[in-house]
């Protein structure tokens, strides 16, 4: 049996910093005092290996041999390590196993590829259907059609050069003339718009300038994985946190493997988004996700439901959408979905197809299924798979005969519709074991996580927006609120099935950062504060009305006019929406539009201060700004600090919200966060695989806005949610906590303690006198926090 990671590399807690050429490894170094100062055990790394130069992400890796020289190199990382080791802390690591840079110049696999063709020994890295390409494969990479731009290229040292670019060049060819040697590539150039149907690799979701690695063969897993495994074994590492594993062929033999070449004393997470109450394959050799799930069950349960339905209500009647253009949230998503198969993913459906038919045509019994009739099927059956994609085991879960049925209605002759049944079939590896029918089973699972990601992240969550802040990774804009009940439902299984999981409230990935998301939440609470708000924000003319909403209601998050910031991330959601421009088709007039009413309105005017009951909001967006980060910080599982967040922290989408690290002044959420950690890190017994959880509940007329838990019976939890409701209703009054008996002192600020038991209750009113939100603790009086003043 593969042992388990010791306790002593199970993080308490992580903090992840965005490693890039203007925040190195020694940049790093010199802020691990201030961060182990924080009270966390591990600091969290962006990827490391060699990337395309001047990456500020690091995830388009060029070499898996070499850790990455503009951050400081091998030697760096590993005085990055030994100093963070003479600080207690250790390091966790961002790892790329799905894709790499489609660079030639830089990566030198697919440059070998590319040169030597389908019999390169490297061939073997990527899904590349050489027979699609007439034996070619596809660059998709020229910023016009071939002949607009041939007479800007140069051969010169075996290597054809275009406007920087590199490409090399097969044996023999580099005399020829220079329409001739482009022919004679093993690959062929074309027009970057050429990818949408003509690409015949397998990609990163729709990001050709990313080539997907074929990680499930031995020895390309080897090849890729050797220096990483290499620093996990010498101690460098102790942590990874494992990239996109549902672009994997096969995620769980992927996991399976990793934990044996790092001898299973590595601390591992998946970037596993799970939908709704999807669990994480109990047969997965992880410790758990990276926690997208759990800031789902944090944001919601500050979330209004009734606040939100009317807001829902506001919202179609401010910006007039059809139901399937963001009207409804359901037919949004469906919408999207098939916008994003039949246009974006073409070439991936495409393949399918291709691979399909030839199953159907060397068996005689799927014999005359038409390549049309087979290609719908694909889209249908694929539009309908409500996760991100089947495992294993339970796809007839998720490709139910439902969504068979469902599929099947595409079809005006039900003769033809039994392409579904075979299709479906196939992608659930009913019909064999054979290389084609793997690969149709692995590419049919891929192609459904690029879907999902690309129509519900990336697509419908940009069209569908009355409450912000529930269109984040994860999420349900559908059903924003969580029940307190839900949220101790969702913890009692964390503790029980994956303690060591990982949580999150902020990433590198968030459209918004937690304290914006705050922002937004409380107009849960108030609607008609948030309509008075858009009818004085009326007099600066927005170029449609949903544009408004979604960017006033930015605006207030952000708190802060800066148009400079807003601007980018307004303007990346409608691209994104892709309903009045997009990326690959803008509309230059629309753009122009949108940046100067974000100049005039949102990036000027201070929304928050703009009318007394707005500014009347703030007590209550703090309570919520403190709540969460005191819950996830307490909860079960292992909490990851974003860059940054142990401080208010406002950030947008990427590239806002991965700027350079810089150590800012402490404030209130500091102090909160400091005292959570410093107790964690004291005694990590409390909140590991043998702590306990135990929902806590309030009565009085106000026991639904208290949330409370305990840890081990050794420390409590307890914030206050939905305060603006809560103060309208009169506040707490009589409202009491029953805490485990004992005695408790307040870790924030180190004065105050409270008696627990059946006969002692805890006013609300008292316990939440100095702040919405309270961490007691049985321990060692004071426990040194120094408190909050």
């Amino acid at each position: 049996m593969t042992p388990s990671p010791t306790a002593s590399t199970v993080p308490t807690a992580t903090y992840r910093l965005q490693i890039q050429p203007e925040f190195p490894f020694s940049a790093a170094e010199r802020a691990v005092p201030h961060l182990a100062g924080l009270g966390v055990s591990h600091l969290h790394l962006s990827p490391v290996l060699e990337a395309v130069p001047g990456s500020t992400h690091g995830y388009d890796v060029t070499d898996h041999r070499t850790v990455r020289a503009e951050l400081g190199g091998e030697e760096g990382l590993r005085a990055l390590a030994a100093t963070a080791r003479t600080h207690g802390l250790g390091l966790v690591v961002d790892l790329v196993p799905n894709h790499m840079a489609a660079a030639p110049r830089h990566n030198h696999a697919l440059r070998a590829v590319l040169r030597d063709g389908p019999d390169s020994p490297y061939a073997r890295w990527f899904d590349i259907d050489w027979a699609a390409g007439d034996g070619r494969m596809l660059l998709p990479v020229l910023p016009g059609r071939l002949p607009e731009v041939r007479e800007r290229m140069r051969v010169a040292d075996g290597t054809l050069h275009l406007d920087g670019q590199e490409f090399p060049l097969r044996a023999g060819t580099e005399e020829l003339p220079l329409t001739e040697l482009l022919d004679a590539q093993w690959y062929r150039l074309a027009w970057w718009r050429l990818a949408r149907t003509e690409l015949n690799y397998r990609r990163f979701f729709t990001i050709s300038d990313l080539i997907g690695v074929r990680v499930e063969d031995p020895e390309v897993f080897a090849a890729t994985h050797g220096k990483i495994v290499e620093l996990v074994r010498d101690g460098v590492i102790e942590g990874l946190r494992i990239d996109h594993p549902d672009g994997l062929a096969d995620p769980e033999g992927y996991l399976e493997r990793l934990r044996e070449a790092t001898d299973g004393r590595c601390w591992t997470v998946v970037e596993k988004i799970l939908t709704g109450t999807e669990p994480l394959p109990p047969s997965w050799p992880v410790a758990g996700t990276t926690g997208y799930d759990a800031l789902r069950y944090v944001d919601g349960v500050f979330v209004d439901p009734a606040g939100a339905d009317e807001l829902l209500d506001l919202y179609r009647d401010f910006v007039g959408r059809a139901g399937d253009r963001g009207g409804y949230w359901e037919a949004t998503a469906r919408r999207a979905a098939y916008k994003v198969v039949t246009h974006e993913l073409a070439a991936e459906t495409a393949a399918l197809t291709r691979i399909a038919g030839r199953i159907c045509a060397a068996d005689p019994d799927l014999r005359d299924h038409a390549p049309w009739a087979l290609l719908t099927a694909i889209r249908e059956l694929l539009v309908r798979v409500p996760v991100y994609r089947t495992y294993r085991t339970g796809g007839e879960n998720v490709l139910t005969p439902d969504a068979a049925r469902g599929a099947k209605a595409a079809f005006a002759v039900p003769e033809e519709a039994s392409a579904v049944d075979t299709v479906r079939d196939l992608a659930l590896g009913r019909l064999g074991e054979g290389p084609e029918h793997q690969a149709f089973q692995a590419r049919f699972a891929q192609t459904s996580s690029a879907l999902r990601a690309k129509s519900v992240e990336d697509t419908a969550f940009y069209r569908y927006t009355p409450l912000l802040s529930a269109n984040e990774v994860g999420g349900d804009p559908g059903r924003p609120a969580v029940t307190p009940e839900e949220f101790h439902a969702y913890c009692l299984r964390l503790a029980r099935d994956w303690p060591a999981t990982g949580t999150v409230l902020t990433t590198h990935d968030t459209k918004r950062s937690a304290d914006v998301r705050a922002g937004i939440s409380v107009l849960s609470q108030c609607p008609r504060v948030w309509a008075g708000l858009l009818e004085e924000a009326a007099g600066v003319p927005a170029p449609d009305p949903h544009l408004a909403w979604t960017a006033w209601q930015t605006a207030f998050g952000f708190g802060t006019p800066d148009a400079a910031r807003l601007g980018p991330a307004v303007l990346k959601s409608v691209r994104e929406a892709g309903l009045h421009t997009s990326w690959t088709e803008p509309d230059p007039g629309y753009e122009r539009a949108v940046q100067e009413f974000v100049a005039a309105g949102p990036g000027r005017i201070p929304l928050r201060t703009a009318s007394e009951a707005a500014f009347a909001l703030e007590p209550h967006i703090r309570a919520h700004v403190l709540g969460a980060a005191l819950v996830q910080l307490t909860m079960p599982g292992v909490p990851e600090l974003y860059q940054g967040t142990e401080r208010e922290y406002r950030a947008l989408v990427d590239p806002d919200n991965r700027r350079p690290f810089a150590v800012g002044p402490d404030d209130e959420k500091t102090a909160v966060v400091r005292a959570a950690l410093a107790l964690r890190r004291r005694h990590p017994d409390l909140f590991g695989e043998a702590g306990g959880y135990a929902p806590l509940t309030a009565a009085g007329p106000a026991a639904g806005h208290c949330l409370a838990f305990a840890r081990s019976d050794e420390v409590v939890t307890a914030v206050t949610r939905l305060p603006l409701r809560l103060a309208e209703a009169g506040g707490w009054q009589d409202t009491e906590l029953v805490l485990p008996a004992g005695r408790w002192f307040d870790l924030l600020d180190g004065v105050r303690e409270f008696t627990g038991g059946p006969d002692s209750e805890v006013k609300l009113a008292e316990l939440f006198a100095e702040r919405p939100v309270a961490l007691l603790s049985r321990r060692a009086v004071r426990e040194g926090s120094g408190g909050l003043g």
